[in-house]
This record gives C-alpha cells, structure tokens and sequence, in this order.
C-alpha cells in the first residue's frame, strides 16, 4: 500500500489545510445540518478543488469522524473537566460548570444542538449521544458526591443541572447575557439548596468579565 506524501508547507496553502476544512464542516453542519456537509459543497465554499479534500481526509467518512470527535472534546470534555475542577464548595462546583455554556466557554451549544439533530437520522449516532449524556450526567453526579451528596440525591440534582441546561439548548433559548445572570444565583440554590456567596459571584463574574 503506496502512503501518500505529507503537503509541504507551500502545498497546503495551495489545498487548504486539516484544520480549514474541518470548521467549513463545523459551519456547514450548524447552519444546515448533515446533510450540508458534502465534500465538493464544502469546496466551493472554501474555494478550492474537490481533490484537495482527500490530501487530509480519506472520505466523507472520516471528516464525519473528526467531527464528531471535536464535538466529544469540545463539549463533553469540557464538561467534565468542568466538574473536576477546583472548588472550594459545591455553589462554585456549579458556578463553574454554568459557565463552560454561557458565550465564552469551551461548549458548543449549536454544535450539540447540531449533533442532537443528526441523531435522529442515524442509530449510530443516537448510540452515541446517550453515551455522551450518561458520561457527563456520571460526571456532574460525581462532583455532587464529592461534596458529600448521598448518591440519589446527587443523581437527582446532577439531572436537574443538565436536564435545565440541554432544554436551554434543544428549545434554542434567547437570554440575553443581563437576565441570565440575574437567574443564576437562583438557578445554583436551585441545583445545590445553597446559595452561592457574594464572593464566589464576584469570582465568576471576573472569570467570565461580566460586570456585577
């Protein structure tokens, strides 16, 4: 089997690159669906030939892969890493797991929006989702039990915190960036039956530069 030769740097100027091809697909995939993601559409989107694609994807196959893929890191990943993160209680636990979803955090809410609609096309990819869910729902679990939640209970409160955030998602919900702060105090003595003191507020706050 002949391995084709990696582009030198003036060569993929000339066809792209991993990279370019793959956030035309990201972008194709949000705005329109899978069906969108086509390899000569995407050319002509990127203004390059069709052949140009296989230099860094086999086939359509493939980029529907790494899409995936990115979508895993993107929003999954984050998420837990979210949940692991430093914490001194579980009111900052959760103010830092609310701020992967607001504008400037790590999860792409279209991009699960996105993947959510692909799986109602594909088994394969419904498989996917609701293994992507049970991950992240053992993960905001977790975080619960760390602060000293009985198991039921944790599991309970991990499904209100992700259950409110993918209903914010699959309902496409427009909240400008004001009001939801003013919900997010209540939204944290919601999930945790605490409320989060005004010292981890600011915290959150500067983390994300929102003026209090």
């Amino acid at each position: 089997m002949t391995t084709k030769p990696l582009p030198d740097e003036k060569t993929a100027g000339w066809r792209g690159s991993r990279e370019l091809w793959l956030a035309a697909a990201r972008d194709a995939f949000v705005e329109s669906g899978i069906d969108a993601v086509k390899i000569q559409p995407l050319a002509n989107r990127l203004n390059l030939s069709r052949t140009s694609f296989y230099w860094f994807f086999a086939d359509r196959a493939a980029l529907l892969d790494a899409l995936l893929a990115e979508w895993q890191a993107s929003n999954t990943g984050s998420l837990i890493a979210a949940t692991e993160g430093y914490a001194e209680t579980i009111t900052e636990a959760v103010l830092n797991l609310i701020g992967i979803f607001l504008d400037d955090g790590p999860f792409e809410t279209r991009l699960d929006l996105a993947v959510r609609g692909w799986a109602h096309q594909s088994d394969q990819i419904a498989a996917q989702v609701h293994s992507a869910d049970a991950t992240r729902l053992a993960a905001i679990r977790a975080m619960f039990m760390r602060f000293g939640f009985e198991m039921a209970e944790a599991d309970v409160r991990a499904r209100t915190v992700y259950l409110t955030q993918i209903g914010y998602i699959s309902m496409q919900v427009q909240e400008d960036t004001a009001l939801r702060m003013t919900r997010i105090p209540n939204y944290v003595m919601t999930f945790t039956g605490q409320r989060p003191t005004d010292r981890e507020l600011a915290r959150f706050h500067a983390a994300h530069a929102l003026a209090q």
